[in-house]
């Protein structure tokens, strides 16, 4: 997801198209398992080199087609591909080629990849995951709820052997991981999932507390996202940050850091 942020937000800055594209399921012969989608990758990237594309050197799933006065890139995540560049005559005759190989359908401009929403506007894209914050409120029961205005209340402190053991661990595994995904485009919760990960093994009841606390914040925030500006800057700034010994378990660092590309966020971490 990181790649696939940073390649939205520098076509946005060059002002290329993006474009979606989609595998025939009945290519793909029903749902892929790993070992499957491994072979597929790997005959949709032999067919790609076979015209000059390459990989690139940070991540395989990305590549890159480039000439003289041209680029084309080309993300692929499982049935899911994005694709832009600068050279429409190249990107045309990959849209059928793919189709004519691999029954690869052309579904337009970019909106919806992999649970992430893609909203156009006149300064650039925002990137956000309304839709998946709208259901995962509704399958944890919290689309009545109060909002909250933090994602974590101030005054807690989570400790790991505090509260009473929660009789079914899953029902809290289930939502951290949800959570998770849900930093792709909200880094806001980046800190909270993080620590709320630090009790995965055996979570208690204070932790669940604070996971509700967490869908309560989404409950009033749902509409937040990464923007992603047009601004034709391409500077590239890191900003970070530590809390000495802040966690109480582990009495480690408390560290967070976050990259732009011209000022669109493209990488957090906590």
């Amino acid at each position: 997801m990181c790649t696939v942020r940073c390649l939205i937000a520098f076509a946005v800055k060059k002002q290329w198209s993006l474009f979606q594209l989609d595998v025939n399921n009945a290519f793909l012969h029903g749902d892929l398992d790993e070992e499957a989608s491994r072979q597929w990758y790997a005959k949709l990237s032999q067919t790609l080199c076979s015209r000059g594309y390459t990989h690139s050197l940070n991540d395989y799933s990305l590549l890159v087609k480039i000439s003289d006065h041209s680029f084309v890139f080309l993300a692929v995540y499982v049935d899911d591909i994005i694709l832009t560049g600068d050279d429409l005559d190249e990107i045309s005759a990959l849209q059928f080629f793919l189709y004519d190989q691999f029954k690869i359908k052309d579904l337009g401009l970019l909106h919806y990849f992999l649970g992430v929403e893609v909203l156009y506007h006149d300064f650039g894209v925002l990137l956000h995951q309304k839709k998946f914050i709208s259901d995962l409120l509704g399958e944890f029961h919290c689309t009545d709820v109060s909002p909250v205005t933090s994602p974590l209340a101030l005054t807690i402190k989570l400790h790991a052997s505090l509260g009473d053991l929660l009789p079914k661990p899953d029902a809290y595994r289930c939502p951290i991981g949800k959570l998770t995904f849900l930093t792709h485009t909200r880094p806001d919760l980046c800190f909270v999932v993080q620590n709320l990960s630090q009790f995965l093994h055996t979570p208690r009841v204070p932790h669940m507390d604070a996971a509700l606390h967490v869908l309560r914040y989404l409950k009033g925030t749902s509409e937040i996202g990464v923007h992603l500006n047009n601004s034709p800057t391409m500077s590239l700034v890191g900003c970070c940050d530590s809390d000495w010994a802040a966690c109480p378990n582990s009495k480690h660092f408390v560290t967070g850091f976050c990259v732009f590309l011209g000022n669109s966020l493209c990488y957090a971490l906590f």
